[in-house]
């Protein structure tokens, strides 16, 4: 069983944040608990290759995806995802920021909150990509298939690169908490023009984003360090103080801190017992 982020080859590194390893195996008599999703600076493709998801949006009812390869937008708020069977594997490719307006030219903000068949987006080849991964004798091959997917990507690459894209990587350099308006200037831009582009090529506003960056760094800090209190925490992530940490929680969880957390100690990886390792190794990456 492994829940880990795995770096691509580094020519590929300027389009994909990391490849994303998810194999859950639970007794089929045991029901695998739910994961609440909260809102991360990524989009990302999901190669289901064992099990199934149900995906459960804010005021939506659950659905299942019954799609084998499916593409998740920029989100904004927690969703709920359960899997089955007793054994789900999946294979995740998290793109960078801007990288999949760059490499499909849809303008972000059309995915935003959204899930789509990744067939329909991307290459026909995608379903065989599919196939390989399914047939792969270890998780070293599967990252193997998937740089050479990532490289036939990056081959046909359909927008070209603008200053804002290097802009958007030192947003997350610096845990969003960066001058907008030195953003701004940066890119060459005018204020106006610069949240426009950035809305296209991200999906979301500029000082959204920046929230969505700072939030995620306290959730993996939190797990990775669960005996913290959140004082502690609000300092780390360089937040003006405690309530302004819980106000970000609860627009993007709908919850408190505590509340969330409470219901992310019954996730499956907490479950497994795989929590630790996977957030002390995204800590490190920040």
């Amino acid at each position: 069983m492994i829940l880990k982020d795995f770096l691509p080859n580094p020519a590929l590194r300027e389009f994909i944040q990391c490849y994303r390893i998810c194999h859950f195996e639970f007794d089929k008599t045991t029901e695998i608990p739910l994961k609440a999703y909260p809102p991360k600076p990524e989009e990302c493709i999901y190669f289901i290759l064992k099990g199934s998801i149900e995906i459960e949006f804010i005021n939506c009812g659950r659905k299942n995806l019954d799609l084998p390869i499916v593409l998740f937008g920029q989100q904004t708020f927690i969703n709920k995802r359960y899997f089955f069977p007793g054994v789900f594997l999946n294979f995740q490719i998290v793109f960078q920021p801007t990288a999949l307006f760059q490499l499909t030219g849809i303008p972000s903000f059309e995915l935003t909150n959204q899930y789509f068949d990744s067939e329909n987006v991307f290459p026909k080849n995608i379903g065989f990509i599919h196939e390989q991964l399914q047939h792969a004798k270890s998780y070293s091959e599967m990252l193997l298939i998937a740089d050479r997917f990532v490289g036939t990507l990056v081959s046909n690459v359909r927008k070209d690169v603008h200053l804002l894209d290097s802009i958007t990587k030192l947003m997350m350099q610096r845990n969003g908490n960066i001058s907008l308006d030195w953003l701004a200037k940066e890119s060459c831009l005018c204020t106006k023009q610069f949240k426009r582009k950035f809305n296209e090529r991200v999906g979301v506003n500029p000082k959204t984003y920046a929230r969505i960056i700072r939030f995620t760094k306290a959730y993996n800090t939190k797990n990775a360090y669960p005996g913290w209190d959140w004082l502690r925490i609000a300092i780390e992530c360089d937040y003006f103080d405690y309530q302004h940490l819980v106000k970000d929680y609860k627009d993007f969880t709908g919850l408190t801190p505590n509340e969330f957390h409470l219901l992310e100690k019954k996730s499956p990886e907490n479950k497994l017992g795989l929590t630790d390792e996977l957030y002390r190794s995204r800590m490190r990456l920040t």
